[in-house]
């Protein structure tokens, strides 16, 4: 790269940083928005009854195919980083991934059940290319200036919560209120600006992304004296074999359900073949790390450890889109009245004008600076988010004229966002003082934040009957859960892909990345195969016992990790 080039970036400057960041920002919110805002509404669609407009799934059935495509979401990564980095370029895959997405949302808002497929197809595919390659571009910029690199990440990481925040705001709004066809629609219009947009303003990155990157001679040594472990043709069809597996087993799993057909015959029969599917995987992964040096080897056992404890986790965090949204939708009192009502608009409006407001003042300082050079950038930026505020006070002007008010259940979700931009510094001040508390305790301490969550819901849930299929449990409990789950979010999440970047050689970040990934996919697999026993277990037990087994796995995880440190730090060989 060439580095005068690369400093070039910072003589258009937005808040301490180059503008080209902020692009970055947008297309990212943009990105977010529409897929928080689609996956709010997705298991209220699908389960809603035919008189509200949905298509009155059963439970197991809509988190079924929840749990697939937020499965795949964090597969398809590996594949689209693979192909950016040897065919394509970061850029082009990026604005691959946006159009691919956006006709998944165009797709989905035709609701039919084969645009619906196709719809859910072209966003798993489409995030694959897009994810990755942002923070690749990211990281590019910032090669020369690693000291502003946590900086650029920070600010990156709030446009990601922004448009979660706002995706779901908008787009649950449009769903419950308005129809579902608006709230999917909606999720796909941001999605094309956030294309236009980044297509319009690509010289604003120079050449950062838009060639394949050369990762050099594949035969050099390596510099911590370890031989190189290349795949070997057993090992190449192995996890040929496991990912095929994979792959058939989840996407039969929603179909068998939904269309009464399985591939394997019978749930017996898929379940030895994902058993044999992951005992191949596992074979394979501990036979090519047990060829590494002593250091290296123990190291990414840790790796692997931490990675089961973040796949436990997300099993219970990503009830939020699934079994959570559905007690928010039929067993919560929504209803406000009087002034109870009134406090709520007001909350409401605040928490959607100041930080949607604190955003567009960002966007007028991007403005300013990047004006006169990328004029059509700006402009579709800016009329993006003319719309959006025109869809906010319409929204907020809707509610205040009514009498009575009724939060949607997709509400709920952005509260993880709200929590995180709320908590985030508080945090981050804390693992940068003298408390700041080794890894494996910071996972116990998140894992018990999560069982917390679900320990209030199964509280709020005691007076609920045996086998109900709604109530009017206090929203409080709900409120207290997306407290707790976001501290536990804030404990986990950053804790454990910068122990990766640690513990693994840099010419291994790849797989291990990889690897990291597959263990988040198995994680919102596995939520939405819990998630879709809700109505049996509540049924057979009650709402207290579905809510207390998320409460136990947790805390029993969390004993374990603690019991385990000792164990972690000598794996980690010095690695803080």
């Amino acid at each position: 790269m060439d580095t005068t080039a690369n400093n070039d970036f910072f003589k258009q400057n937005v808040l301490g940083h180059p503008a080209g960041l902020f692009i970055l920002f947008f297309t990212e919110m943009w990105e977010r928005f529409s897929y928080y805002g689609m996956r709010a509404i997705l298991v209220l669609f699908l389960t809603s009854s035919l008189a509200d407009g949905g298509w009155a799934w059963p439970r197991a059935n809509a988190l079924a195919l929840y749990g697939t495509y937020t499965a795949m979401v964090y597969l398809t990564p590996i594949v689209g980083g693979f192909v950016a980095d040897k065919y394509l370029g970061h850029r082009k895959s990026v604005l691959l991934g946006a159009f691919i997405m956006t006709l998944g949302h165009a797709s989905m808002a035709l609701e039919s059940a084969t645009f619906l497929y196709i719809g859910l197809l072209c966003l798993i595919m489409g995030n694959g290319f897009f994810k990755p390659n942002m923070t690749s571009i990211v990281s590019q910029m910032y090669k020369d200036h690693p000291e502003k690199k946590d900086g650029a990440y920070t600010i990156f990481y709030m446009g990601v919560n922004s448009g979660a925040f706002i995706g779901m705001m908008l787009c649950g709004y449009m769903g419950e209120k308005v129809g579902w066809s608006w709230g999917f629609g909606l999720a796909g219009i941001f999605m094309f600006f956030g294309m236009i947009m980044f297509y319009l303003a690509q010289p604003i990155f120079g050449s950062i992304g838009m060639k394949p990157i050369n990762t050099g001679n594949v035969n050099a040594l390596t510099d911590d004296g370890d031989k190189r472990n290349p795949f070997t043709t057993v090992d190449k069809i192995l996890i040929s074999i496991t990912a095929t597996l994979a792959l058939v087993w989840v996407i039969n799993d929603p179909m068998s359900k939904i269309y009464n057909s399985n591939i394997f015959g019978n749930s017996t029969n898929a379940g030895y073949v994902i058993l044999f599917a992951l005992l191949i995987f596992l074979f394979i992964l501990f036979s090519r790390i047990l060829r590494y040096s002593p250091v290296t080897r123990d190291r990414m056992f840790a790796v692997v450890i931490i990675a089961f404890f973040y796949m436990l986790f997300w099993a219970s965090f990503e009830q939020a889109g699934g079994s959570m949204t559905i007690f928010a939708k039929d067993y919560m009192d929504r209803s406000l009245t009087g002034d109870f009502g009134f406090i709520f608009k007001v909350f409401n409006t605040l928490l959607t004008v100041v930080p949607l407001g604190i955003i567009t003042w960002v966007l007028f300082k991007l403005f300013k600076v990047t004006y006169k050079d990328y004029t059509p950038a700006n402009l579709v930026l800016s009329f993006s988010f003319l719309i959006v505020w025109g869809i906010v006070i319409w929204m907020l002007y809707r509610e205040f004229s009514l009498t009575n008010s009724e939060v949607q259940a997709s509400w709920f979700q952005i509260l993880n966002s709200f929590f995180i931009i709320s908590l985030a510094p508080l945090f981050s001040k804390v693992w940068e003082s003298k408390y700041n508390p080794p890894g494996a305790f910071k996972y116990a301490i998140g894992l018990i934040f999560l069982g917390l969550g679900f320990a209030s819901l199964a509280y709020g849930t005691t007076g609920i009957p045996l086998g109900a299929k709604a109530a009017s449990v206090s929203m409080l409990w709900l409120v207290l859960a997306y407290l707790f789950h976001t501290m536990g979010e804030l404990c986990i999440s950053p804790v454990g892909l910068s122990y990766v970047s640690k513990l693994v050689p840099g010419r291994m970040i790849a797989i291990m990345f990889g690897i990291w990934y597959l263990a988040v996919a198995i994680g919102n697999k596995l939520a939405g195969t819990l998630g879709g026993r809700i109505d049996e277990i509540v049924t057979e037990h009650g709402m207290t016992y579905f809510f207390l087994i998320f409460t136990i796995v947790p805390f029993g995880a969390a004993v374990l990790i603690f019991i385990l440190n000792p164990l972690l730090r000598k794996l980690m060989h010095n690695v803080k």
